[in-house]
């Protein structure tokens, strides 16, 4: 194995984080008319995700607070479509792990899948709404607003798709990826988002938006009393701006990406799509104005993805404890309920760091292995601190500096790659080593 020496590099981000985040959902839901628009006493149903969103068991808590300041009595209802294996028990769980229950909220969970039909749209997509929501005094989303990793334009990942997907549960997630296989995913989110905001029902939320450094950037009350389009129009712009903040890779050409982790609980598709310039339809590359990856290598998945293998089908090559730590069921139900099969193809995989690194250097098209270049990430959320090989240093982008000296690269026993700890390199200076571990 010729590997090249690798180096520590620190991308530098605007740091955009909200200091005080309770006090600023008081102020911004407070100035809202949210709270005037129900009696006291109203049951107010709080739709939370499950994406591994910073600070979020801190945002749902606060808005709790709020509700119950103002008279309501708040529950919270899980919106994932497919998520923790289409159960009731599986989607409470994921919000346990996020720190989201009734003795730390509380608030009751209310998890169940049973939905109510609401018609169908114009375009003939029969819409349906969680049952607990439905029969609430009042729907309140917490969303994160963020580009979605399957399609691009200028609603993605927020509000309406919570709306639509999330509010859906099961039974509307099979349907309308069904549909928007045929019709794009974003007409059909905006088509049952729009259903759903029709039935009067959906009182607002708070739109949360991440910065580069995956901090709460944004923390923004969005109310539907302005109507329709005032919603709409208002999502774009948190969108747009979130786009404009959104971290990439340190180089413009990179020949092996090695991720460390992948999960559900980082990318709704194991891996950021518009990171590793990949989709979940199997393309690789597919946008000109992202870095070009040559080979992407997935080592694990994260502690809180459930065993879910989403995603492992955009990576060319994997360890075989990735594969063999894969729960196929949510994996299955999750990939087909959104119309994505070749997001769970399995590589090629291999026993060790070093036979998988061994056998997909070659594939670049350079006859010197020496000159491959590679970088290391510990997953698709955090691109601030990385590893990139020495080779890789003089194409490096601005805002990109090395923090360490070249070091070789170190394998263990099994020949799995050691690494530092990234999360303490921030001020070294080169005259001491972190002390190395295995991931």
């Amino acid at each position: 194995m010729n590997l090249p020496r690798f180096v520590r590099v620190e991308q530098t981000f605007p740091d955009r984080s909200i200091k005080d985040i309770r006090g600023h959902i008081r102020r911004e839901l407070n100035k809202s008319d949210m709270a005037t628009r129900v009696p006291k006493g109203a049951r107010i149903a709080i739709g939370v995700g499950s994406r591994g969103i910073a600070n979020l068991a801190t945002i749902v808590k606060s808005v709790v607070d709020f509700w119950k300041e103002a008279g309501a009595h708040p529950f919270l209802i899980p919106a994932m479509g497919s998520h923790g294996a289409a159960t009731p028990e599986g989607q409470a769980d994921v919000l346990a792990h996020y720190g989201i229950h009734e003795a730390t909220m509380g608030a009751p969970v209310v998890s169940a899948l049973e939905v109510v039909p609401l018609g169908a749209t114009p375009e003939g997509i029969d819409v349906f709404i969680d049952k607990a929501a439905h029969e609430s005094d009042g729907i309140f989303l917490v969303p994160r607003i963020k580009w979605h990793t399957d399609f691009d334009a200028s609603i993605e990942s927020g509000l309406f798709k919570m709306m639509a997907i999330g509010l859906g549960k099961f039974a509307g997630a099979q349907r309308y990826h069904t549909v928007a296989y045929r019709i794009g995913l974003e007409k059909m989110v905006r088509s049952v988002g729009s259903k759903v905001f029709g039935s009067g029902r959906v009182l607002g939320g708070l739109a949360i938006q991440e910065g580069a450094h995956h901090e709460t950037a944004g923390l923004t009350a969005v109310s539907s009393s302005g109507g329709l389009d005032q919603m709409i129009a208002h999502e774009e712009r948190l969108l747009a701006e979130v786009k404009s903040w959104m971290p990439r890779l340190p180089a413009d050409e990179i020949d092996i990406l090695i991720v460390d982790e992948i999960g559900k609980d980082i990318s709704g598709a194991g891996m950021d799509t518009k990171v590793i310039n990949r989709n979940v339809y199997g393309q690789s590359n597919p946008w000109p104005q992202l870095p070009f990856v040559h080979r992407v290598y997935a080592r694990a998945l994260s502690e809180h993805t459930y065993h879910s293998g989403v995603g492992v089908g955009m990576a060319d090559v994997v360890h075989d404890h990735l594969v063999n730590n894969i729960d196929w069921n949510p994996t299955y139900i999750n990939s087909l309920t959104a119309s994505t099969p070749a997001a769970i193809k399995t590589p090629i995989h291999f026993p060790s760091d070093r036979k998988a690194l061994e056998a997909i250097a070659p594939t670049v098209g350079k006859l010197d292995l020496s000159t491959v270049t590679y970088c290391r990430i510990r997953n698709t959320l955090e691109l601030v601190h990385v590893e990139v090989s020495e080779n890789l240093i003089d194409k490096l982008a601005t805002n990109a500096k090395v923090v360490s000296e070249p070091y070789e690269v170190e394998f263990d026993s099994a020949g799995d790659l050691m690494q530092s700890d990234r999360h303490e390199l921030a001020g070294y200076e080169g005259d001491e080593e972190p002390a190395l571990k295995r991931f």
